[in-house]
């Protein structure tokens, strides 16, 4: 039976690949050796629309106020840390947005080089810590009642919030990145 974690599971394979992008892109930037302001905005988005408004999206919305509702405590919890993270991941895009000038194609290396690490940072620890602690919690109070649910709501959070076949643009343009990139 699938469960709502094997989706988010997913999509965590999908975001470590967009920070490995992110990564070479920073090491070009820090280098000096190149900046493409469209790729870096475009990389950006997927950070904001895909990890962060979608797959944070419903973890918060959906998946965390479920574990709660069957017993996982929220407050001093592993949901509290992981809300908290998602927080500093959403100030750390913003940073990189600032240091970004995609118009006159410039960038303000240090500021963006030091968020782009950051997240980096913050990202890779807290992806092992949901699928290897927050999500098997929840598949053991979970039922397969609600894991159906859950992935419904999923499935209608998406085309409501990123639209349709909104995803399969943000695969291609990882596909390409790190055809460029990796």
């Amino acid at each position: 039976m699938n469960k709502a974690s094997d989706d988010l599971k997913h999509e965590h394979e999908v975001i470590k690949l967009a920070l490995q992008i992110l990564k070479k892109m920073r090491d070009r930037i820090m280098e000096k050796t190149e900046y493409d302001a469209g790729a870096t905005a475009s990389l950006l988005e997927v950070f904001s629309v895909f990890a962060d408004q979608c797959h944070h999206g419903k973890e918060e919305k959906m998946l965390f106020p479920a574990m709660e509702e069957a017993g996982i405590l929220k407050e001093n919890g592993p949901i509290a840390v992981m809300l908290a993270e998602h927080v500093k991941g959403r100030e750390h895009i913003a940073q990189m947005r600032v240091a970004i000038d995609v118009d006159n194609k410039s960038i303000d290396t240090e500021k963006f080089v030091d968020a782009a690490k950051n997240y980096i940072e913050l990202l890779i620890p807290h992806i092992e810590k949901e699928n290897n602690v927050l999500f098997p919690m929840g598949d053991n109070v979970l039922s397969d009642s609600k894991q159906n649910e859950l992935l419904e709501d999923f499935e209608k959070y998406e085309e409501n919030v990123i639209g349709h076949g909104k995803h399969e643009e943000f695969h291609e343009l990882l596909k390409k990145l790190k055809a460029e990139y990796i």
